[in-house]
């Protein structure tokens, strides 16, 4: 059941999750997204996971109007498949740039290699890109890996970690406060405010995280 909700004043929110993650609901949420930007009355879209924020100007648009127009975009929303690239991730893991290893192997009942197998296993997409610049959700963490976040975050995490949290897992494109749990380390820049592309990831991409040689 798909829910849309008031965000402040000029927003809305669009929540279509239904249980675990969807590739197929994702899907719609993109092409919602990319229909949404081409009207003129929408300010910004956001994808999330699953989930789709709409802002605009509340003093010339009825809210009224935009919930109906988000509602009529997604339910015409087809899950289309998008370009896509396969960005391979070397990464150094475990050890100093990898703290919280042990502590995930205990939780998933894994030796810390078995853990780095687990991880560096798993099929992962770019679901949504926000929280700070740069930085993505990605799907397809193996759900023995699945620790919930840390309950107080660290006031500095590294740019570069490799990290995972609740069903996601994550790259750090700066030095920046985080709750979720750090198995290692990239020399990948994935986010330059000066290359034409500033982020090194988009929507759909698949990520492969191999172990740095």
């Amino acid at each position: 059941m798909t829910r849309i909700h008031m965000a402040g004043a000029g927003g809305l929110l669009l929540d279509a999750a239904n249980g675990p993650f969807s590739d197929t609901t994702q899907r719609r949420i993109w092409a919602t997204s990319r229909e949404l930007n081409t009207r003129p009355d929408v300010l910004q879209t956001i994808p999330g996971v699953n989930n789709l924020l709409v802002t605009f100007d509340a003093v010339q648009t009825d809210p009224s109007a935009m919930e109906e127009l988000l509602r009529t975009v997604w339910t015409q929303a087809s899950a289309e498949e998008v370009p896509s690239r396969e960005i391979v991730v070397p990464v150094v893991y475990g050890g100093a740039f990898g703290e919280d290893l042990a502590l995930v192997a205990r939780f998933a009942n894994l030796t810390e290699e078995e853990t780095i197998d687990a991880h560096m296993a798993g099929r992962y997409s770019v679901a949504a890109i926000g929280a700070m610049a740069g930085f993505v959700y990605l799907t397809g963490l193996d759900s023995r890996l699945a620790i919930p976040r840390r309950d107080s975050p660290r006031l500095r995490v590294e740019e570069g970690a490799v990290v995972i949290g609740g069903g996601h897992a994550g790259m750090m494109p700066c030095t920046s406060p985080s709750g979720w749990h750090i198995l290692g380390r990239t020399d990948l820049c994935l986010f330059d405010a000066f290359r034409p592309e500033p982020g090194l990831l988009r929507l759909g991409d698949t990520v492969r995280f191999v172990r740095a040689s």
